[in-house]
């Protein structure tokens, strides 16, 4: 009887200590997604001349209204552009430039540029993070010949890097951003 209380009590005491034990692995700290409200592509021709603007602002974030989409105006044939995205959340005040935290963790995002339905611009990535991987908050657009179709800006977090493109990315998609766009 006194075997079967001293197993007893060592079961216990070891099962004890071993849940009470301190050598659990410490949280991942939790990175809050803020609201992405507003997103604006600024393409500003090279060598000077009128910026097209492309903007989808969306202020409830996921409510029930649509975004609201705008684009200022057509993209010239054989003109380059310099791009920049900026990305805002005007859910608080002032609005916080949300692009400052992207760049800042930039091995952790990418952004890319597809189109479709027969547009025919070309893009090249302006920056890259730290290990050197495309990051695309800047870039340039070369506007082929006359078309439409749709530009989409898709931002990924925590993709593949090095990737291909956005099929074989992987990682989550934070925005995904489609303009109509035309080039005359």
């Amino acid at each position: 009887m006194k075997n079967v209380k001293f197993l007893a009590t060592a079961i216990f005491a070891t099962v004890l200590f071993v849940s009470c034990s301190n050598d659990d692995d410490a949280p991942e700290p939790v990175n809050e997604e803020e609201p992405l409200t507003t997103f604006t592509v600024t393409l500003e021709p090279d060598g000077g001349g009128t910026p097209i603007t492309l903007q989808t602002r969306d202020l409830d974030d996921d409510g029930p209204e649509p975004p609201v989409v705008t684009v200022s105006g057509n993209l010239s044939a054989g003109v380059t552009y310099n791009g920049s995205i900026v990305i805002l959340n005007e859910t608080v005040s002032p609005p916080e430039n949300v692009t400052v935290e992207i760049e800042q963790e930039d091995v952790d995002h990418q952004f890319f540029y597809t189109t479709a339905g027969g547009l025919d611009v070309t893009t090249e990535y302006g920056n890259f993070d730290v290990n050197g991987n495309p990051l695309g908050t800047e870039f340039t657009l070369t506007a082929g010949a006359a078309s439409s179709g749709v530009l989409t800006f898709t931002l990924r977090h925590l993709p593949t890097k090095p990737n291909t493109g956005l099929d074989d990315a992987g990682g989550n998609t934070d925005i995904a951003a489609p303009f109509n766009v035309t080039i005359e």
